[in-house]
């Protein structure tokens, strides 16, 4: 092998090397956030077992197949009211239905066609 041809494969190795580690970093970096998410969620459904009777969580739970970003804001807004003592827990699924109401009314939009 030629002095050249030596001096390239040592830079190919390194290249490799080093996309090596970075990948390692990575899938590293994804894994912590993926068990953060989960500890996470874990809290979450600990603090909505609380703050939820079960009609009302199956309730949501049957929302989130339709509108699950809804039910993730929903759910992260019941938890803050309750903290800050805007809601007192238990929520009923009586509480929840009026909950619902509420916002499907608030975020309907008129919708109107002006004709130039």
């Amino acid at each position: 092998m030629t002095a050249e041809g030596y001096g390239y494969d040592e830079e190919l190795e390194e290249l490799k090397r080093r996309r090596l580690i970075e990948l390692q970093r990575r899938l590293e970096e994804e894994r912590r956030a993926a068990e953060a998410r989960k500890a996470f969620e874990a809290r979450k459904q600990a603090a909505l077992r609380i703050i939820l009777t079960p009609e009302a969580r199956q309730r949501l739970n049957n929302l989130r197949m339709v509108r699950p970003e809804f039910v993730e804001k929903l759910e992260l807004e019941l938890i803050q009211a309750v903290q800050t003592g805007r809601i007192t827990p238990p929520i009923t699924d009586a509480q929840l239905k009026r909950i619902l109401v509420l916002l499907q009314k608030s975020q309907r939009r008129d919708i109107r066609i002006r004709r130039v």
